[in-house]
């Protein structure tokens, strides 16, 4: 759901304050005429909106909508720049606006997605979006009647909500990047797993300072550190911030999927595409991944009009909107610019259709970029029907096969996972999340930093014979034990790209030059999929359950929807680890009634056990293509 300072750079928003601020060489005629107004919601407060109409208007034109909590542009842009031109050449009165609470807007800031569409005098994103369209087709001049919204992490959010109730003005939506259920998945949690570095430092930058946004001042360079040296979460209010967090109180008061987590899982009030609706998703997007699937399939259930289309690339969150997107950290996509191809070949063309009658719609339903492939497809239907289920095995010398195991095989690997000695979720040191840093590409990094580590289980493939391409949902099925009463597990699938790749990755004349980025693709262990388990949710993610000591049980691991080829000569691999730290709390290992209140002597190492033979065989389900 969040964009940072550094992410919305990404998006139109910042784009258009960024150029606005740097000062050119020669003045430039201004592109844009800006008026700043205060417009009132039904309960009286008042949002600062910034409207910015071009200045060469020769007819009406539709309005392009954006609500954030970033902040707006002050001057009107004397140029634009690449990310935003593909909009903005079809001509658009952009409209931006803070929301609740946030600088020059009245009220409190709640962040929060909870709408009661039952309760005719609440307010939320959905009535205050209402709310503003409604006062912009009446007041401002020289539009169309049109208004489309668009946005990437909290401003896709704010876009999305609309859907539950959008105003007859509004025409097309793009909700890019959009969370649905923090407690599930998204920012905060993984299946009730804390996202304790990514939660805490969001909820501070957003909340501490109604006025700009505030990043913790880490007095550990080494975020890894800082964490483990912190201890328990209850030290985190009663050292650091003293419960002026409210979002950070909410998480530690509210441990299990409640009704408090329910009523912000806004997406299961969704049951149609009541807007043509443009999700877009990235597959390696690191903060709101599932969010994006989750509204296309809940649209789905009513969309007789076929108005519901979902488009996903190999991207970092909201990389889409970067110039190019040519690559992903040191990964290449082969002379593509995905992010310029998909403005100007889908998001354009999606808003120019139905805001300006122009052009054609989308002749199907998904659309993605393939990594590993590098190309481009679409799809008539989500998953493709084609797509067959193919297990892949995980066996105890550590290989992994179509095969299943056989009665001779050992029956389990283990390790003893140790809450004290925990495995980085990305090479050490770790930045703080926020500002900058190498944040934004860590589910892309080699694997291989971690490859030493007697906490972590490796099965891996023979090399490929053939090209295996996967496309739609994963998922990982273990059968796993432990000797703690509580725990996790981490699952992370793997492209393991051969010894001699590197000379073949980029176009001549292009990619990395020695040493620039320290490593090569020659070996690279490349995550296509990685995702958490807590045992304490197995049975029931309300009310938690204490494991038995080792007892065999099966965890299924969603893992996502992904399209991905893994090509010929890589091979595949598996990774089995308890521990993912600091982006995911410590589990104590022994069983307590909340993780967030536990003490530092609850915090035990344990064994984990991953079985893998013919009664209980673990193993990963790809959905392949023919």
């Amino acid at each position: 759901m969040r964009s940072s300072t550094s992410h919305i750079v990404l998006s139109l928003l910042l784009a258009i304050s960024t150029a606005a601020q740097q000062a050119p060489q020669q003045p430039l005629k201004p592109l844009f005429k800006l008026q700043e107004v205060m417009i009132p919601m039904r309960d009286g407060v008042r949002l600062q909106t910034v409207i910015l109409t071009p200045a060469d208007q020769q007819e009406p034109l539709p309005i392009l909508f954006r609500r954030t909590p970033y902040g707006v542009p002050d001057k009107a842009p004397e140029q634009i720049p690449a990310a935003a031109k593909e909009l903005a050449q079809d001509g658009y009165i952009f409209v931006f606006q803070n929301l609740r609470g946030r600088f020059k807007s009245e009220g409190v800031f709640n962040l929060s997605s909870w709408v009661d569409l039952n309760d005719a005098k609440a307010t939320n994103e959905t009535t205050d979006a209402y709310d503003s369209i409604d006062w912009l087709v009446k007041n401002v001049p020289g539009n169309d009647g049109k208004v489309g919204m668009y946005g990437v992490s909290y401003d896709g959010l704010t876009t999305a909500l609309t859907l539950l109730h959008p105003h007859p003005a509004l025409k097309a939506i793009s909700e890019q990047a959009s969370p649905v259920d923090q407690w599930m998945n998204d920012d905060d949690h993984r299946y009730g797993a804390l996202r304790e570095s990514y939660d805490f430092e969001y909820a501070v930058m957003e909340q501490s300072d109604r006025n700009k946004n505030t990043h913790f001042d880490f007095e550990t360079y080494d975020t890894y550190q800082w964490y483990l040296d912190l201890g328990p979460l209850s030290n985190i209010n009663a050292k650091y911030l003293h419960s002026s967090i409210p979002y950070w109180n909410s998480t530690i008061d509210h441990p299990d999927y409640d009704e408090f987590w329910k009523k912000e899982a806004w997406v299961n009030q969704l049951h149609a595409s009541t807007v043509p609706n443009l999700n877009v998703a990235g597959f390696w997007d690191q903060e709101d991944p599932w969010g994006p699937w989750q509204i296309f399939r809940h649209a789905e259930e009513n969309d007789p009009e076929h108005t519901n289309f979902i488009v996903a690339g190999p991207w970092y969150h909201g990389e889409w909107q970067s110039d190019k997107g040519d690559s992903i950290g040191i990964i290449p996509f082969g002379g593509h610019e995905t992010a310029r191809e998909f403005r100007e070949n889908i998001e354009a063309p999606f808003f120019r259709y139905y805001l300006h009658g122009k052009g054609e719609r989308p002749a199907w339903q998904a659309s993605t970029f393939q990594s590993g492939s590098n190309t481009w497809h679409t799809y008539a239907t989500w998953p493709p029907k084609e797509a067959k289920p193919t297990k892949l095995y995980l066996h105890s010398d550590g290989t992994l096969s179509s095969t299943a195991p056989d009665t001779t095989a050992r029956t389990y690997r283990e390790y003893v996972s140790d809450p004290a000695n925990p495995v980085p979720y990305r090479q050490r040191p770790i930045s703080p999340t926020y500002p900058g840093g190498d944040w934004r590409t860590w589910e892309v990094a080699d694997q291989r930093f971690v490859a030493d580590r007697p906490d972590i289980l490796s099965f891996v493939s023979q090399p490929l014979d053939r090209d295996l391409t996967v496309t739609g949902s994963l998922a990982a099925h273990l059968f796993a034990s432990t000797s703690g009463t509580d725990g996790d597990f981490v699952v992370k699938l793997m492209d393991v790209y051969p010894e001699n790749a590197q000379k073949n990755a980029w176009p001549a004349g292009e990619g990395p030059k020695p040493g620039q980025y320290g490593q090569s693709l020659n070996g690279y262990e490349l995550p296509i999929a990685m995702e958490v388990r807590r045992g304490r949710y197995l049975v029931s993610y309300e009310k938690p359950h204490a494991l038995t000591p080792n007892a065999p049980a099966e965890w299924t691991i969603p893992l996502r929807d992904h399209d991905h080829v893994f090509l010929k000569g890589h091979r595949i691999m598996v990774q089995v680890q308890s521990t993912w730290f600091p982006v995911i709390d410590r589990n104590p290992q022994k069983f307590v009634p909340s993780i967030y209140r536990a003490t530092a002597s609850d915090f035990v190492p344990a064994t984990q056990r991953i079985y893998c033979s013919p009664a209980m065989p673990s193993y990963l389900e790809l959905p392949v293509m023919p």
